[in-house]
């Protein structure tokens, strides 16, 4: 714990101007950034007497080593710094509001030639549409589903377009009228262009005009006695209505904006947010947070603003937007958003009318979702603190293993020989910090095995000692060392140290790599890999990271130096958490090995040309048609390809002479030899494919 006058700053240095302010702890890593008014006042706050502050804002000063800021012109951009900063370093005790779920979005890719809607989730594109956020998917699917037959737009994946494109006949939906089935040219891709459009400001709320004119086309065709099409358009005007119903309307204006509602606590707050377009609620999501200092309701709406409009622009940005309460000072947020939608927003606090009906039911959700969260969490963190303090007990460790890493090695009969790092912080997956090694069979510069072969017990020898010595490298730049200590003095003379390339990035105090190190190493195996984990430490100099093995045949826990292994009960929480981990290590590290391994099974001639990229790769095999066709092409026929030149071309030749022809191609059906004389458009595979087409690999051994 540190003193926080040992790291204050002297009386004069911080200036009396607007700007952005960070906290770091002793491995340079950001733990919280904040924006001031006045850095000099607000910075004034956090070096008072301690008994005076909210206890979490003294355990982050506490857990802080120094304070450094920026100084900025306005405001706003200082809340944008602000934003920008929470984004990139993650610093854990900042508002952060942690959403349990990817909320679906109805999307209109308008970016495509043939526009498709479909359900998307995540990072939102360039050039869609979006519609939402939805609560349940299947929410989404049953609105398409009765929109479609007024607005038959396509809906197929690329793959089912393509082959419906190449066979001539369109999909089922196609059949029944709910497709206009542009892949086989019933409509040209601009009416089908149009047909997007139209789908898509009925989505935007603009529906009383189009039902109008629906109407009035359906009246002249009863009138001029066509009681087919008047009766398909009853039925389309019904389909219509009965999407419609499905979001009510709120507003009776036709507004569009976002209501934002805050439930609080002293330690946590819950935030629930409605969309409402064109007067109807289309999409709701919520978050949950930890207070981490004594903020007020105003605060909390600014940092959800932030969340929900950080990386919106335009019509995204609502032109109101409904809250509880508005932050202090609110000019610069109001600012903000503008700049963001492009046009006037109005922020401000409903009074009264159906604005505030309304608003009090997202403050009921808001309610609603923090008790949910607090009944959930409370069973959630007994069982994570009990699986730790029986880990504790089990092990006789001086502490609970707040940060735990867990390793494994995995492999196909020897070949693509690669391991896993897995961490758990505080007993949940921190997947950011997951790492993945390739088994090269020495560290740094120095060979000090033969990385082939099925050896678990190097391997993971290998694997701990590169990332230890990263741990070190980074302590010994930040200056973490005691007084004459000197890092990794026991085996400074094998020549172990990791080449320059491999070396940690600028002290920028980002949550990446491998400066955190654990309480509790876990490895995938029994006593020979808990022996080749400990003697990897014993030889770095690390003797404060205790190191387990959980065997797979009997579950049992094996420490280093003991003969005999610690069993925990079937039913301990302790022993499920570390089944967790090291299924979670195993996992990792398997999903890298068959990925590595389809990537060498893929593998060909062209890719050993240093700076060919895929983009020149096709443009290659769709000149020549083949790889065989390229092999023997003259370097002048090479520089004909566009963005081939001739050093590149003289590369392409000298990669190919020295690489074997590759095997002929075998109809496995007849048992031909296919000759690669076809066509340039008949040739199959992707560049650096092999063309071969024979017995699947009869390789495929056990794989771990």
């Amino acid at each position: 714990m540190a003193d926080p006058s040992s790291y204050r700053p002297k009386p004069g240095e911080i200036p009396d101007s607007p700007g952005v302010y960070r906290f770091r702890d002793e491995h340079r890593r950001v733990i919280y950034v904040g924006k001031a008014k006045s850095l000099r006042q607000r910075l004034a706050n956090y070096f008072q007497d301690l008994a005076g502050l909210h206890p979490r804002t003294r355990s982050m000063v506490t857990t802080a080593a120094s304070v450094e800021w920026t100084v900025v012109s306005t405001e706003v951009e200082a809340l944008q710094l602000e934003y920008s900063w929470i984004k990139e370093y993650d610093p854990r005790f900042n508002v952060k509001y942690r959403d349990d779920k990817s909320y679906p979005y109805l999307a209109v890719t308008m970016n495509e030639e043939f526009p498709r809607v479909q359900v998307m989730r995540g990072h939102k594109k360039k050039g869609v549409r979006y519609f939402g956020p939805y609560t349940h998917a299947w929410a989404i699917r049953d609105t398409v589903d009765l929109l479609l037959r007024v607005f038959p737009v396509r809906t197929c994946s690329a793959g089912v377009f393509k082959n419906a494109a190449r066979t001539g006949r369109p999909c089922l939906l196609g059949y029944i009228d709910k497709c206009s089935a542009p892949c086989v040219d019933r409509i040209s891709a601009e009416d089908h262009r149009a047909l997007a459009e139209e789908f898509s400001e009925f989505m935007a709320g603009r529906t009383g005009a189009y039902l109008r004119r629906l109407e009035r086309r359906m009246a002249e065709a009863a009138e001029e006695m066509e009681y087919e099409r008047a009766a398909r358009l009853r039925d389309d005007i019904g389909a219509l209505k009965k999407a419609m119903e499905k979001s009510a309307v709120v507003l009776a204006d036709a507004t569009d904006a976002d209501l934002i509602a805050v439930a609080e606590d002293e330690l946590e707050a819950a935030v629930q947010i409605f969309h409402v377009r064109g007067g109807r609620v289309r999409g709701q999501r919520g978050w949950v947070t930890d207070k981490v200092e004594e903020i007020t309701t105003g605060a909390l709406v600014e940092h959800a603003l932030q969340q929900l409009y950080g990386e919106e622009t335009g019509d995204a940005v609502p032109r109101e937007v409904l809250v509880p309460a508005l932050p202090d000072p609110v000019e610069p947020v109001q600012q903000w958003l503008t700049e963001r939608r492009g046009s006037g927003v109005s922020l401000r606090i409903p009074q009264r009318g159906d604005k505030r009906a309304l608003m009090e039911t997202v403050e009921r959700n808001a309610q609603q979702a923090l008790v949910l969260h607090k009944t959930k969490r409370a069973s959630d963190l007994t069982t994570r603190s009990r699986a730790l303090e029986e880990i504790t007990d089990a092990l006789e460790l001086d502490s609970a293993p707040l940060r735990i890493e867990c390793y494994d090695i995995s492999h196909l009969q020897g070949d693509d020989v690669v391991a896993s790092m897995v961490v758990f912080e505080d007993g949940l997956a921190r997947k950011s910090e997951y790492r993945r090694f390739q088994i090269k069979g020495r560290v740094g510069d120095t060979q000090i095995w033969h990385g082939a072969g099925q050896d678990d017990v190097r391997s993971m020898h290998e694997v701990i000692t590169r990332r230890f010595r990263r741990y070190l490298a980074e302590k010994e730049r930040t200056g973490e060392w005691a007084d004459g200590e000197e890092p990794g003095a026991e085996d400074s003379s094998a020549g172990l140290a990791e080449p320059p390339g491999d070396t940690l990035t600028e002290d920028d105090g980002r949550p990446r790599r491998f400066a955190y190190p654990p309480q509790l190493v876990v490895v995938d195996g029994g006593a020979p890999q808990v022996a080749a984990a400990q003697r990897a430490l014993d030889e770095l100099g690390i003797d404060d990271i205790a190191v387990c093995g959980l065997a797979k045949r009997l579950e049992e826990v094996w420490l280093p130096g003991e003969t005999d292994p610690v069993v925990l009960p079937r039913t301990s929480e302790g022993l499920y958490l570390l089944q967790r981990v090291r299924d979670e290590a195993h996992r990792f590290a398997i999903t890298y090995q068959r990925a590595k391994r389809a990537k060498r099974f893929r593998a060909g001639p062209l890719d050993d040309v240093p700076g060919l990229g895929e983009t020149r790769k096709q443009a290659l095999i769709k000149h020549f048609g083949s790889v065989k066709r390229l092999r023997s092409a003259t370097i002048d026929q090479i520089c004909e390809v566009p963005g081939i030149g001739r050093k590149t071309a003289e590369t392409i030749v000298a990669a190919l002479d020295r690489a074997a022809p590759a095997a002929p191609a075998v109809n496995t059906a007849t048992g031909e030899i296919m000759d690669d004389t076809e066509e340039p458009g008949q040739a199959t595979g992707s560049p650096g494919e092999p063309v071969t087409t024979g017995a699947p690999d009869e390789r495929r051994g056990q794989e771990r």
